[in-house]
């Protein structure tokens, strides 16, 4: 079966037991391991990987033919996108400074840059200037190096951004959180409609849980993927990304994806989902 999922290590953490043969009855897996602009644009195209993991904002242009799982992803509260520039470039304590600025976003696709649109839609009067799309290992040097006046960053970024000499303009996990009362969806995980969903969804499930009963198995894997990570930086994104809603979305889970699209199709931003469908 192939499946394609970031080296990020709450993908690799939450994969490991089924990519390694330890889930009881599921199939061999064929990885490809892609930054999550490349895997919403591989769950777009037709013959795709039966399973994938993407941004929740890249989900209603592929509902038709994929389905989401109830469990792998990544959502939850205190783990959202940042804002974030260069020290004394522009004023922290205003986010109407970013007007007419040039920020960079992991994908034009991501679940962070429907965040950063609903919320600078609120906050910066006449929009931001030019929008650059860039893998997101690269966005915090281009913003130190004065490449580009603000980067949307994501995943460990969280942890390591002061080491590059950078600042927060806002935190977009917080924003929405205040803003809904819902925690915040990040990654999905899919399975093409054709296939059995309540297996692919226990497989899941079971790499998740082995995960968590046996967390010292999976760290050799998981550093071989974040290799510019040192473990510290590695385990605190597994804290933070890995999670009861990893386990099972739940009513606040749904209702948070429901919330994120819903918004987003009033905005124009996505297309309209049939709601029923998300089940």
């Amino acid at each position: 079966m192939k499946i394609a999922f970031s080296p990020c290590p709450n993908d690799t953490f939450v994969f490991h037991a089924w990519v390694h043969g330890l889930v009881p009855g599921a199939p061999k897996l064929d990885v490809t391991y892609a930054d999550i602009d490349i895997t919403n644009s591989l769950a777009a195209r037709a013959g795709g990987p039966e399973v994938l993991k993407i941004s929740y904002a890249a989900l209603p242009w592929v509902l038709s033919e994929y389905a989401l799982l109830p469990c792998g992803g990544a959502l939850g509260r205190g783990c959202g996108p940042l804002v974030l520039t260069k020290s004394g470039t522009i004023n922290t304590s205003d986010p109407a400074a970013l007007s007419g600025k040039r920020v960079a976003v992991p994908s034009e696709r991501s679940t962070a840059y429907l965040l950063f649109r609903l919320w600078a839609a609120q906050q910066v009067p006449g929009g931001v200037g030019e929008i650059i799309v860039m893998p997101f290992h690269e966005i915090m040097p281009a913003v130190r190096d004065g490449k580009i006046d603000a980067g949307l960053v994501i995943h460990e970024a969280r942890f390591t951004y002061p080491s590059y000499g950078l600042n927060l303009l806002t935190d977009l996990g917080s924003w929405w959180e205040a803003d809904t009362g819902l925690p915040i969806p990040l990654g999905a995980i899919i399975a093409h409609r054709s296939l059995d969903l309540a297996a692919i969804t226990g497989w899941t499930r079971a790499s998740v849980e082995y995960a968590w009963a046996h967390p010292e198995a999976s760290r050799e894997y998981v550093l071989c993927h974040a290799q510019e990570l040192a473990p510290e930086v590695a385990q605190a994104h597994i804290d933070l990304y890995v999670n009861k809603f990893t386990a099972n979305l739940g009513d606040d889970g749904y209702a948070a994806v429901i919330a994120l699209l819903s918004r987003a199709a009033e905005e124009g931003l996505v297309p309209e989902v049939d709601l029923a469908a998300l089940r």
